[in-house]
């Protein structure tokens, strides 16, 4: 098993002026490689503190890997520090001088002559191109350990490590047999309602590996198999998800690195529909994650944000008798919010979402209180309720990741639980 750790290097990141997104970043690609990453480091642009770090790294893990540093400036230590502890000397990588030079005289700029720093690797070592930037990455292996140099800004260590570090780990560090991993994603589970309905599954496993993870409310497994060859690989996986959907198949909304927002645009579209929504709380949240690519023209002409009883009266049209008789935070008012909006656009789905987002209560409804409308052409008009937390913004959030897994069911023609139609009371 490889243990590896990860060095972040920079004075900003000490002073909390930057976040340190690339440690989390990489971690999770080497678990994609089964490599556990044991421990997480950051130290200033010191010389001696780097060193001491990588003293210690060396003598707990196998793999090293360095992110920033690489830069031209004074502050850049990271190849000098590394190149007199391995006692290997720097040469300048060609490809990467050649490209500084084209840069510089393709924008115009005059090159300092520091700008070369960036081309310099340790001798012997495999390059990692740069596909975004100007600054060479490196693989570098000596005795029982391995040396991975990334730069620090996330949209050029991003892609160096997509596009050539996963690569290079494969052919260098992991043995001959192949690995492959599948993500599922899921989405109306609870992190541990999950875990428990898959226990069995997790204890009984241990090639392929089975592991769970929560980010921005949506849930994700991974499989990760060993084996001879890939398609030994996709065999044993397609096993476990096969058991895996026997327990929780409904939740499961897609794989991959697609997002909910994601797959309801490619529904929508496979199915040749429109969507539109009608919003309160969530202030065109639902709107923004719907209208966040090209595709979204095909699938989408517009929707309307409703702060205000007011102006859900006057500017969506929800009559004066609903809110005045039931609220704004009511079932009523979510499916004649939905029904106008529909109308308003001509679309195939609405959806609408009014609620108290908190700190305080609306309507005597106690923050985290929330009604999602669905009107569909052709079908009947319903809403259902959430009760989130307390939390405003978290509460914003959870509305609209509800509201998208709501159009999918919907859509799909899968089971809604505890629904209320126009006809019904609260």
């Amino acid at each position: 098993m490889v243990r590896a750790e990860i060095i972040s290097i920079g004075t900003e990141l000490l002073l909390g002026q930057v976040i340190n997104t690339n440690a989390a970043y990489i971690a999770k690609k080497l678990a994609l490689l089964s490599i556990d990453v044991y421990h997480h480091v950051t130290v200033g642009d010191n010389a001696e503190r780097l060193i001491e770090v990588i003293e210690t790294a060396e003598s707990r893990s196998d793999m090293i890997i360095f992110s920033g540093g690489l830069g031209p400036t004074e502050d850049d230590i990271t190849k000098k520090v590394l190149s007199e502890h391995l006692d290997v000397e720097l040469v300048l990588h060609e490809e990467t001088q050649n490209k500084i030079i084209t840069y510089h005289k393709n924008s115009d700029f005059e090159m300092p002559e520091n700008n070369q720093l960036q081309a310099l690797m340790l001798m012997g070592a495999t390059p990692l191109p740069n596909d975004t930037g100007l600054a060479v990455g490196m693989f570098f292996k000596k005795g029982d350990h391995s040396y991975i140099l990334l730069p620090g800004p996330p949209d050029e260590l991003e892609p160096m490590v997509e596009n050539h570090l996963t690569q290079v780990i494969v052919d260098n560090v992991l043995d001959e047999q192949k690995l492959v991993s599948r993500i599922i994603r899921l989405f109306g589970l609870t992190e541990a309602q999950l875990a428990l309905k898959i226990e069995k599954i997790i204890k009984d496993q241990k090639n392929p590996t089975i592991a769970i993870y929560a980010e921005a409310g949506e849930l994700t497994i991974r499989i990760t198999a060993k084996g001879q060859s890939e398609e030994e690989c996709e065999k044993m996986i397609d096993k476990v998800e096969k058991a895996i959907n026997k327990e929780v198949e409904e939740f499961v909304f897609g794989h991959g690195e697609k997002r909910l927002s994601d797959v309801i645009k490619d529904i929508l579209i496979e199915q040749e529909k429109t969507i539109t929504a009608a919003e309160s709380l969530t202030g065109g949240a639902f709107l923004s994650s719907i209208s966040s690519d090209l595709a979204a023209g095909s699938i989408f002409d517009g929707g309307i944000v409703t702060y205000s009883a007011d102006h859900k009266h006057k500017s969506l049209g929800v009559s004066q008798k609903v809110i005045d008789r039931y609220g704004v935070v009511s079932p009523e008012c979510a499916i004649e919010m939905a029904e106008k909006v529909r109308d308003m656009f001509e679309a195939d789905i609405a959806v609408s979402l009014t609620g108290a987002a908190g700190p305080s209560a609306l309507e005597g409804n106690i923050p985290g209180t929330v009604w999602i409308g669905i009107a569909q052409k052709g079908n009947e008009s319903f809403a259902k309720y959430y009760h989130f937390a307390y939390k405003h913004n978290k509460n914003r959030k959870l509305a609209v990741q509800n509201a998208l897994d709501l159009v999918r069911r919907v859509l799909l023609k899968l089971p809604v639980d505890k629904l209320v139609y126009s006809d019904e009371d609260k």
